[in-house]
């Protein structure tokens, strides 16, 4: 049977707001990839920066070989992650920053989920903090989420050290799998009240929260879904992506 044929439970955009009305949500976690908006923007931006001459020749030659293992099965989802916030070392930071919010104007702020644009926002409205995992690197995971009202101090994604406004390889973290959980008890929080995800990279955070909503399920994640008992949210014209590239 395709992953895609598992019986699953759905939830419809109001039926999803109006249970979150109800509920004390004090702490909200929310995937961006896949989540809030449709696509890879990591990928996205590594692929921008090469075209846009912020990536050396040499770089860029060393991420496409190395994307192409991970693609193959020979690079894992925390390596190439770590290597997409890596490549860009020797950089200044303002820089990168700069180069990240250009490409979210042009190419993922219209790609945005318009459910999670109202779930998100309803969550800020009734003072639910929301907190954005991702194991993209941070510079296009903070100017992502900045339209949705989701402050920089709020995002835990991959992040090499700065040192006199330069870019390091020296990783700070990649939250990815249980790195994700792992990052939100870093800063405490134990036991969300709602966790929404796309993949199965995003399942040990979202094992934590009392509710778990998986948005535009991958084939693994609908699995798990239909094991655990959730509800699926599918937004109108959502793709559901592989595994292989549900960057989380």
């Amino acid at each position: 049977m395709n992953a895609m044929d598992v019986a699953v439970a759905a939830w419809t955009a109001r039926e999803l707001e109006e249970r979150l009305e109800r509920e004390a949500v004090g702490t909200a976690v929310v995937d961006c990839d896949g989540t809030l908006w449709s696509g890879d923007s990591g990928y996205g931006f590594m692929v921008w920066s090469m075209e846009q001459g912020l990536l050396s020749r040499e770089a860029s030659d060393w991420m496409d070989a190395r994307h192409r293992a991970y693609e193959a099965g020979a690079v894992s989802e925390e390596e190439i992650c770590g290597e997409m916030a890596q490549v860009y070392a020797g950089l200044r930071e303002a820089e990168v920053e700069k180069a990240a919010a250009e490409f979210v104007r042009r190419s993922v702020s219209g790609r945005h989920f318009a459910e999670m644009e109202r779930v998100v926002a309803g969550l800020h409205g009734r003072g639910s903090a929301v907190w954005a995992v991702s194991s993209t690197n941070r510079w296009v995971v903070e100017a992502g989420v900045a339209a949705f009202g989701i402050a920089a101090e709020r995002v835990l994604a991959a992040a090499v050290t700065v040192r006199d406004g330069l870019l390091t390889s020296e990783l700070i973290d990649v939250p990815t799998d249980e790195g994700k959980a792992r990052a939100l008890r870093r800063v405490g929080v134990v036991e969300p009240d709602v966790v929404f995800g796309n993949s199965l990279h995003d399942l040990a955070m979202m094992e934590m929260a009392r509710l778990a909503v998986p948005v535009n399920a991958s084939p693994g994640l609908r699995r798990a879904a239909a094991e655990r008992g959730w509800r699926v949210l599918t937004p109108a014209g959502a793709e559901a992506s592989e595994e292989i590239v549900g960057r989380g």
